[in-house]
Protein backbone atom coordinates (compact mmCIF):
# COMPACT_ATOMS: atom_id res chain seq x y z
CA UNK A 1 0.00 0.00 0.00
CA UNK A 2 0.96 3.38 -1.06
CA UNK A 3 0.08 6.98 -0.06
CA UNK A 4 -0.84 9.27 -2.98
CA UNK A 5 -1.32 13.32 -1.92
CA UNK A 6 -4.29 14.46 -4.20
CA UNK A 7 -4.53 18.15 -4.12
CA UNK A 8 -6.98 20.08 -5.03
CA UNK A 9 -6.70 23.62 -6.37
CA UNK A 10 -9.27 25.83 -6.49
CA UNK A 11 -10.82 26.68 -9.90
CA UNK A 12 -14.78 27.62 -9.58
CA UNK A 13 -15.22 29.11 -5.92
CA UNK A 14 -18.69 29.91 -6.61
CA UNK A 15 -19.66 26.39 -6.88
CA UNK A 16 -17.61 25.21 -4.20
CA UNK A 17 -20.57 25.29 -1.63
CA UNK A 18 -22.80 23.39 -4.32
CA UNK A 19 -20.74 19.94 -4.51
CA UNK A 20 -19.65 20.64 -0.63
CA UNK A 21 -21.84 18.12 0.85
CA UNK A 22 -21.30 15.99 -2.35
CA UNK A 23 -17.86 16.13 -1.80
CA UNK A 24 -18.10 15.37 2.00
CA UNK A 25 -20.09 12.08 1.79
CA UNK A 26 -17.78 10.31 -1.15
CA UNK A 27 -15.21 10.98 1.17
CA UNK A 28 -16.69 9.27 4.32
CA UNK A 29 -17.31 6.33 2.00
CA UNK A 30 -13.88 6.19 0.73
CA UNK A 31 -12.75 6.96 4.91
CA UNK A 32 -15.08 4.00 5.48
CA UNK A 33 -13.05 1.61 2.91
CA UNK A 34 -9.41 2.60 4.68
CA UNK A 35 -8.74 4.34 1.69
CA UNK A 36 -8.50 8.05 2.63
CA UNK A 37 -5.58 8.26 5.24
CA UNK A 38 -5.59 12.24 5.63
CA UNK A 39 -7.88 15.11 4.43
CA UNK A 40 -9.03 18.59 5.31
CA UNK A 41 -8.75 22.52 3.00
CA UNK A 42 -6.48 24.76 3.24
CA UNK A 43 -7.42 27.68 5.74
CA UNK A 44 -6.28 30.64 3.11
CA UNK A 45 -9.25 29.02 0.44
CA UNK A 46 -6.98 27.51 -1.99
CA UNK A 47 -8.34 23.93 -2.17
CA UNK A 48 -7.18 21.14 0.31
CA UNK A 49 -5.63 17.94 0.08
CA UNK A 50 -6.79 14.79 0.47
CA UNK A 51 -4.06 11.32 1.02
CA UNK A 52 -5.25 8.55 -0.41
CA UNK A 53 -4.40 4.79 0.12
CA UNK A 54 -3.67 2.55 -2.76
CA UNK A 55 -1.95 -0.15 -4.62
CA UNK A 56 -0.88 2.02 -7.25
CA UNK A 57 -0.50 5.65 -8.77
CA UNK A 58 -3.83 4.52 -11.80
CA UNK A 59 -5.93 3.26 -8.46
CA UNK A 60 -5.05 6.78 -6.53
CA UNK A 61 -5.55 8.61 -9.70
CA UNK A 62 -9.60 6.57 -10.17
CA UNK A 63 -10.56 7.37 -6.76
CA UNK A 64 -8.96 10.81 -6.91
CA UNK A 65 -11.36 11.78 -10.49
CA UNK A 66 -14.45 10.27 -9.21
CA UNK A 67 -14.54 12.91 -6.47
CA UNK A 68 -17.51 15.22 -7.21
CA UNK A 69 -15.13 18.82 -6.60
CA UNK A 70 -12.94 17.18 -8.82
CA UNK A 71 -15.93 15.68 -11.31
CA UNK A 72 -17.32 18.97 -11.64
CA UNK A 73 -14.75 21.34 -12.44
CA UNK A 74 -14.79 23.01 -9.12
CA UNK A 75 -11.19 22.13 -8.08
CA UNK A 76 -8.50 20.99 -10.41
CA UNK A 77 -6.74 17.87 -9.49
CA UNK A 78 -2.84 17.42 -8.93
CA UNK A 79 -2.14 13.81 -7.89
CA UNK A 80 1.46 12.35 -6.03
CA UNK A 81 2.97 9.58 -4.75
CA UNK A 82 4.13 10.33 -1.59
CA UNK A 83 6.71 8.69 0.36
CA UNK A 84 5.37 8.69 3.79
Amino acid sequence: MAYFAAILHMEKPELNQEFRQAHLDYLAELVAQDKVHLKGPFLDGAGGMVVYTAESLDEAKQLAEEDPYVKEGVRRLELHEWGI
